[in-house]
């Protein structure tokens, strides 16, 4: 027991064996019987330390029930870390501040219109507790001292569709100094990039076009300041998914969260009327049996990095090794929560994006790079099959849909010289030779369209008739094809100083170049079935009593669409808001 005790020096005693736990003389797990299930006590064990899991920890506080964390690696914050942070919330406050006017009509009137009927992967009903309940949600972590900022011009992802709005929906993290969290700093998961400049999700675009624009300039001149400034002051200062995370982890340090890292998930146990009443975890090699008082909350992330469920699940061809998920994101959540029963759902589903892969270094997420005028994406017979600046998971979709047809995957972006001259493409930055890119295989290089199609395997004579037609429309602006450029989403990570359309260019000037373009993801966007309290279903739509999950352990509320920047972090802080909130009303 003394082994426990070290475990929770993260944390208040209120986890400690011994304090509130119950004990069970027999109750039965996934395989098998175990005896004496008092090792380990909580009124809510959450496994998972990204923003969800985080989340549910300040609301149990809130609520006066005592949480543990669980986390499967050795450091917090999951997959939130390694990405932009931002979460989308419909009417927020931040809205009101800004002028901007929203409502709950509105938001569920363009999710619906949007997502669609997907089944019970998202219900209408999961819809409206999400649009109800986020706008509380981010009011509740503001009160408790998270800082927000909106993201200044960041479009809804699908502008035409009614409901929709140009800015306001989504909100991000102010900068944070991660050496606010003192010695738990070295826990703290990180980005395989970091370190990373300052920048919010908003000023992102602007700052990789910083040759082509004099306000994109001044942009990146703040963020020199901004930088500079915090380094002065002796400060580590993060924003996207590190600020997100490291908030969520301070706010959580200050109410003495137990957070146990190095703790994997083996067993949900049962008790003998098949109610969740805790979990069986291994901690340093040892077996730890965790009594959850009043229930589990189940909120580590999707499958993307478990090839086998990737191949068992997904669409073909899928690599692990295209997303962008964290190494350890392998789907143990989802495995406990079906073996006791749950049901899943979009399961083939993920959140995808064209992805470029670097060499040996971590997938590069294209999200503004197929925006940029003078550049198209084709598959091997040259030809287009999507507007490239769409949202991406529309993109991924797209090139699977086309893959049925004629080889997409990989797909290739297309540039020229003025592409080079003016944009970075990966991490390769603009005006320069890209020798190393061209000798790892990253970047192909030719002086015509004809011998760049030999290079990469692509139908020369297809190429060079969808580079004229190209050409020709970027005259006018208008993609006759597939409307690139055609709304305030596409303009966002486009270039404005180029006219008469921000997202198109003529493919005219050698040498040209070529990148392969993969269905990557995020992570997954499919898992557990649950209701609009966030509780999971079995495969009769009954509920699991005790159980509960949120993020990407769960099928998404989003169904297969992507409603805007965040739309991920949005739904896995606000359920988890409302799994809380349903198990401080169930004590009662």
């Amino acid at each position: 027991m003394q082994g426990l005790r070290n475990h929770l020096r993260y944390g208040a005693s209120s986890a400690q064996p011994g304090n509130g736990k119950r004990h069970v003389s027999e109750t039965s797990f996934a395989g098998g019987h175990i005896q004496d299930f008092d090792e380990a006590a909580a009124d809510v064990l959450i496994v998972g330390s990204g923003a969800a899991g985080l989340m549910a920890a300040l609301r149990a506080h809130y609520q006066g029930l005592s949480p543990l964390i669980i986390e499967k690696s050795d450091k917090a914050g999951g997959a939130t870390a390694y990405s932009g942070g931002a979460a989308w919330i419909p009417n927020n406050h931040l809205q009101t501040q800004h002028g901007i006017r929203d409502s709950p009509e509105m938001a569920l009137t363009y999710l619906n219109n949007l997502i669609g009927d997907v089944g019970e992967g998202s219900t209408i009903r999961r819809r409206q507790a999400y649009v109800d309940n986020s706008p509380k949600m981010v009011q509740f972590l503001a009160d408790q001292g998270f800082r927000w900022i909106m993201s200044e011009g960041y479009s809804d992802y699908h502008p035409n569709i009614e409901g929709s709005l140009d800015q306001g929906r989504t909100i991000e993290s102010k900068v944070f100094n991660f050496r606010k969290l003192g010695k738990f700093r070295k826990h703290m998961n990180v980005n395989p990039r970091y370190p990373l400049p300052p920048v919010y999700a908003y000023e992102a675009g602007q700052v990789t076009r910083a040759i082509t624009s004099i306000k994109a300039s001044g942009v990146l001149l703040r963020l020199a300041a901004r930088w500079a400034v915090n380094l002065l002051l002796l400060r580590e200062p993060v924003t996207l998914g590190h600020a997100t995370a490291g908030q969520l982890v301070m706010l959580n340090l200050q109410q003495q969260t137990p957070i146990w890292l190095s703790t994997s998930l083996e067993e949900l146990v049962l008790d003998n009327e098949g109610a969740v009443i805790g979990a069986i975890v291994k901690k340093d090699g040892q077996s730890v049996r965790i009594c959850a008082k009043h229930g589990v909350v189940l909120c580590a992330g999707g499958f993307a990095k478990n090839q086998e469920m990737r191949e068992s699940y997904q669409q073909k061809p899928t690599d692990s090794r295209w997303s962008s998920a964290p190494p350890y994101d392998n789907g143990d959540a989802i495995r406990a929560g079906i073996k006791v029963g749950a049901a899943t759902a979009l399961m083939d589903d993920a959140w995808w994006g064209p992805t470029m892969m670097e060499g040996n270094q971590w997938p590069y997420f294209a999200l503004w790079d197929r925006a940029r005028p003078f550049s198209i994406i084709v598959d091997s017979a040259g030809d287009r099959f999507m507007d490239e600046a769409e949202s991406y998971v529309d993109a991924v979709h797209h090139q699977y849909e086309r893959h049925t047809k004629v080889k997409a995957i990989p797909a290739w972006m297309i540039v020229d010289s003025n592409y080079r001259k003016r944009y970075s493409i990966g991490s390769v930055p603009p005006r320069t030779s890209g020798r190393k890119a061209i000798r790892d295989g990253f970047l192909f290089k030719a002086d015509t369209l004809d011998e760049l199609a030999s290079k990469i395997g692509v139908n020369a004579e297809g190429l060079q008739r969808t580079v004229t037609r190209w050409n020709e429309m970027s005259k006018s602006g208008v993609d006759l094809d597939y409307g690139r450029g055609s709304n305030s989403y596409d303009h966002f990570f486009g270039d404005p100083t180029n006219k008469p359309n921000p997202n198109m260019g003529a493919i005219s000037t050698g040498p040209f170049y070529a990148v392969k373009i993969y269905p990557g993801d995020l992570g997954t966007k499919g898992g557990l079935l649950t209701d609009e309290h966030a509780r999971v279903l079995d495969s009769q739509g009954k509920t699991i009593q005790g159980l509960y999950a949120s993020g990407n352990t769960t099928a998404s509320v989003m169904g297969r669409r992507y409603a805007g920047a965040g739309a991920t972090i949005g739904p896995a802080l606000t359920f988890s808001f409302i799994a809380v909130d349903h198990i401080a009303n169930q004590r009662k």
